[in-house]
Parts: structure tokens; C-alpha cells; sequence
């Protein structure tokens, strides 16, 4: 019986491992190896690591945490939680049975990339959805947004702020859904046929209508899951968005279960993965404190 089972052994788990191995926590993390930015060869705007890869932060968090010798890994995909507070059980799938006391989820998102050629080799390179992550390193560029529906307008107001050479991509949907755009902002209409570039670094865009035009990089928040359906099977609540509801605790709406990282918010950052980590480790370790005095 573990007193922890972290389900996600990135950022959010590995900083909640670290803070419940220095309390003398039991801790097991789950972990299938498949971070949301696995595909960027640089992550930015975290203080002390800018411009690292992300694998080897992982790495060098993961020896750390490696040091505390209450905290063990395995190496999996959780595809079964059932129980309730004080006995949760987690199945692997290579059948392997975990129980614990307490769950955190930080099992984060998939991205769900549009079926388009290209997309998936330039996909956090040069094809970005976060302008604080990597939008310095394109600033003043030619630079695209694929409309995201309502939230268009709002996008390309926040990502002017680097460059001023900004076209927004309709990819085909009315222009008059996409919100007021910025003054100087250009407008295309056509379907996206195919992202051309050199080694995952975007040269230009064909459109369905056969011309191309040369940009440096596109910008799209594209759709997503969560990685796994395991707050489901536990019937936490859940956003509109499809996230996982916490409150300022990381606490979900089920007793005993937790969840942090890019599975709870839109921010989604190395930063903000670690601090929600670090809460919920805390507060996980408080938990299981006063429930032990309630039973003293």
C-alpha cells in the first residue's frame, strides 16, 4: 500500500514526488513516458532552465527525485483505477496492481493535430500554440495563425505583440466568425493543403486553391484529450474544456483524488505544470496528516 500513486511522471509529477519524498511519503510514479513537449527541442520561460530540452530537464528532476528513497517508479500506462479514499487501486497495462491511499493525476493532454501534411514534423518547432514559450525566438518573423473559432481574435491580438507581420488562416471558415482582428492583421481564406518545410522548420503553406505562401511560423491551439480516461473511471468532475475541475489545492471533486498539470488548465508551461506539482504534493502530504490524526 503506497500513501501516493502519481499517475504522469513530467513535470507535475515529478514536483509532486519531489515534495511528498521529503515528507517521508510512500510514493509511486506511473509514468509511459509520452510528455505533451516531447516534440520541441527547447522549452523557454522557466526560470533557471531557459532554452533546455525538455527530456533532459525530466531527466535531471527524475535523478533528483531518484534520491529520495521513498519515491519508486514504474514504467507504464495506468488503464484501470477503481476504489475510494484510503484504498484506490491502479492496473498498468502489463496487468501490474497498484494500491495507495491517495491519487494525483498529471498524466497531462494529447495533442489532436489536424490531418494535415506536414503538421506532425514541424509540430513544436515551428508550428507553436504558445507565444510565451517560443515566440521570442520568432519575433518580428512572418508569422500564420490558424483560426481557432472565437478565440481567433484574441490569439492574434496576443501574438501581435512579437510580430506585426501576422496572417490569419481561415482554412476555409467564415471570416465574420473569426472576431475583430488587429488592424494590420492579413486575412486568408482558403484550405490548408500541406505545411512545407526543412527538418520540422516551416518554409511555407500551400493552400487548397494551389498557391503557397512562405511563412516562418504557425501558430494553432489544436484540439485535445486528456491522455488518459482515468478521472473518468473515478467520475471526477470535468470543465468544459474537457480538463479536470480542482480547486486552488489541486483537490478534484472526489475524495482522495488530486490533479495537476496541463490535464487541469489552458496554461500550459513547464512553470505552471511545477508549481501545481509542488502544491499538490503539500497538500496531499496535509491530507494525509489530519486523516491520520482523525483516526488517532
Amino acid at each position: 500500500m503506497y500513501d501516493v500513486i502519481i499517475i504522469g511522471g513530467s513535470y507535475a509529477g515529478l514536483s509532486a514526488a519531489l515534495a511528498l519524498g521529503r515528507s517521508l511519503r510512500k510514493t509511486l510514479v506511473i509514468d509511459a513516458g509520452q510528455a505533451a513537449n516531447r516534440f520541441t527541442p527547447h522549452a523557454h520561460n522557466f526560470i533557471t532552465h531557459d532554452g533546455r530540452a525538455p527530456e533532459e530537464i525530466r531527466e535531471l528532476a527524475r535523478s533528483q527525485v531518484q534520491a529520495y528513497g521513498d519515491v519508486s517508479f514504474h514504467t507504464g500506462k495506468a488503464t484501470i483505477a477503481t476504489g475510494k479514499v484510503d484504498n484506490f487501486s491502479i492496473t498498468t497495462d502489463s496487468g501490474a496492481v497498484f494500491t495507495g491511499r491517495r491519487l494525483l493525476l498529471a498524466g497531462g493532454i494529447v495533442d489532436e493535430l489536424p490531418d494535415l501534411p506536414g503538421a506532425q514534423e514541424c509540430w513544436g518547432k515551428s508550428y507553436i500554440h504558445c507565444p510565451y514559450c517560443h515566440g521570442y525566438e520568432y519575433k518580428g518573423e512572418k508569422t500564420a495563425i490558424l483560426q481557432v473559432g472565437e478565440q481567433t481574435s484574441h490569439y492574434a491580438h496576443t501574438i501581435g505583440n512579437w510580430t506585426d507581420d501576422l496572417t490569419v488562416l481561415s482554412n476555409g471558415a467564415d471570416p465574420e466568425s473569426l472576431g475583430a482582428l488587429p488592424p494590420t492583421t492579413k486575412l486568408r481564406t482558403s484550405g490548408l493543403a500541406q505545411l512545407h518545410h526543412e527538418d520540422g522548420q516551416l518554409t511555407a503553406i500551400e493552400f487548397t486553391d494551389g498557391t503557397q505562401e512562405e511563412f516562418t511560423v504557425l501558430y494553432n491551439s489544436p484540439a485535445f484529450r486528456l491522455s488518459s480516461d482515468l478521472s473518468h473511471q473515478l467520475n471526477c468532475e470535468h470543465q468544459d474544456s474537457g480538463r479536470i475541475t480542482i480547486d486552488d489545492t489541486m483537490h478534484t471533486s472526489v475524495p482522495g483524488v488530486f490533479a495537476a498539470g496541463d490535464c487541469t488548465t489552458m496554461f500550459r508551461s513547464v512553470a505552471m505544470a511545477t508549481m501545481q506539482g509542488n502544491i499538490g504534493g503539500a497538500t496531499i502530504n496535509h491530507d494525509l496528516i489530519m486523516a491520520d490524526a482523525v483516526r488517532d
